[in-house]
């Protein structure tokens, strides 16, 4: 049975407005990404949250192609608040480009890069395997998404508060 938030609270709440404005965005570059046949894969907090995690999310992370940031340009170009271009900060050295649609943000990430070990502080080459995912129905679409097993280890290498949050939430659900 469907509950009408309006009723039910008086008033959308600002989480379920929040929601709103992911599912629209998530959809949208979703439908460019397979619009333009560009492999993909969620990762980061979202796909954290697909496996029970709970903490707020800050963006959507998908991964694709170094070579296939150009395909989807002239679709995403408005909505670009940074890059694309290379970042490299304490955590990562990668190409990234990250849009803003309808308020929720979006980091489109290189599938080739570096991470940085919080423990160790050496820098760990990575390539996202495009073949090893699991596909999740995400607001009615079928996306291929990082496993558990690799998001988890993704996130014990990274080390971050929220990373922590993350594995903690993944392990024991």
């Amino acid at each position: 049975m469907a509950v009408r938030l309006d009723v039910q609270f008086g008033e959308t709440p600002k989480w379920a407005r929040y929601m709103k404005k992911t599912e629209e965005a998530f959809k949208w570059i979703i439908g460019i990404l397979k619009g333009h046949g560009v492999p993909f894969k969620i990762t980061g907090g979202f796909a954290a949250r697909l496996y029970g995690s709970d903490r707020p999310l800050a963006d959507i992370d998908i991964d694709i192609l170094n070579e296939k940031f150009d395909e989807v340009l002239p679709e995403v170009n408005d909505y670009i608040i940074w890059g694309p271009e290379r970042l490299l900060d304490n955590n990562w050295d990668l190409l990234l480009m990250t849009l803003q649609y309808g308020g929720q943000k979006i980091d489109i990430c290189g599938a080739e890069g570096k991470l940085r070990n919080h423990k160790t502080g050496e820098w760990k080459n990575f390539t996202t395997d495009f073949s090893k995912s699991e596909t999740k129905e995400v607001y009615g679409i079928l996306v291929p998404v990082i496993t558990r097993e690799d998001l988890i280890e993704y996130k014990q290498v990274l080390g971050r508060d929220v990373d922590r949050q993350d594995v903690e939430a993944l392990t024991r659900s």
